[in-house]
């Protein structure tokens, strides 16, 4: 758990979640067909239902399918904290990914994302379980480039986090 008391929501919470802040990046983008949907209800405006279909065949097992948030011009500044705290109502046995990233590129000519550094931190959650509080300290966030360790990578900039995403994977 944190060392300190102080905290901030930064979805859900006391804040209500938006569909416009949470677009899908599934790996569509690379001809596969997983796909994402992240649903919130008017009635519980503050929790956020993140859920979709995982393809494993297509890519070679490569499959994920991810929402992030929008925006190339928001910032967060996590310095003050210790981590991140998930508060998780339920799960399945897939893998899941939050990543942070503090750099984003403009697009390519061709239209697309340019890669940067992901801070990336996998857990599964007991299918049994009803829910619980996950606390991810920074520590914790391994950086990577395309899916694979970058052990060179400058660190975290918590000052500058410009956007987050959640994925399930194999």
């Amino acid at each position: 758990m944190p060392s300190s008391t102080h905290t901030r929501d930064l979805f859900g919470g006391d804040q209500p979640w938006s569909s416009s802040d949470w677009t899908d990046s599934d790996d569509r983008v690379r001809g596969g067909h997983s796909q994402s949907h992240l649903t919130i209800t008017p009635t519980q405006p503050t929790t956020a239902v993140f859920q979709g279909n995982l393809d494993i065949k297509t890519l070679g097992g490569a499959g994920f399918a991810s929402q992030r948030t929008t925006g190339e011009d928001r910032v967060w500044d996590l310095s003050p904290y210790d981590g991140l705290l998930l508060d998780l109502d339920a799960a399945d046995t897939k893998r899941y990914t939050v990543t942070l990233k503090d750099e984003l590129l403009p697009k390519s000519s061709n239209g697309r994302e340019q890669s940067t550094v992901s801070w990336e931190y996998d857990f599964t959650v007991d299918p049994n379980a009803t829910g619980g509080l996950l606390f991810v300290p920074w520590k914790d966030f391994s950086p990577t480039y395309r899916g694979r360790e970058k052990n060179d990578a400058k660190p975290l900039d918590l000052k500058n986090i410009k956007r987050f995403s959640l994925m399930m994977r194999r």
